[in-house]
């Protein structure tokens, strides 16, 4: 069966910083690409940043890049997000997911159940 279970989350406010593990079992995590993904309120689920596997290329939505830092530990079969100098705006359920061919594409075929991220101003 397969498991991916984020935390994480929390309240926080705007500037702050925050760390998201993911941790992923009944698959072979190393050979997934894995990526984060976010859906606020009233709007569709986005990408936010992907690792491909053996963790060499990274991608970033515009909105996150130079404040979110996406890694992994293929040891501990856990992928993290770092957020820094969180905004309003970045408030949404938090998703990881992973797939062996899909990188910016929300339809990644495992998913998580979610993590909320709320940024006060």
């Amino acid at each position: 069966q397969v498991q991916l279970v984020e935390s994480g989350g929390g309240l926080v406010q705007a500037g702050d910083s925050l760390r998201l593990p993911c941790t992923v079992s009944g698959l072979s995590f190393s050979t997934y690409t894995m990526g984060w993904f976010r859906q606020a309120p009233g709007k569709e689920r986005e990408f936010v940043a992907a690792i491909r596997r053996g963790g060499a290329s990274t991608y970033y939505a515009d909105s996150v890049k130079g404040r979110f830092t996406i890694s992994r530990d293929d040891a501990k079969n856990t992928v993290y997000l770092q957020m820094t100098t969180l905004k309003v705006e970045d408030t949404a359920v938090y998703y990881c997911a992973a797939d062996r061919l899909r990188v910016i594409e929300t339809t990644y075929y495992y998913w998580g159940q979610g993590t909320q991220v709320t940024v006060s101003a």
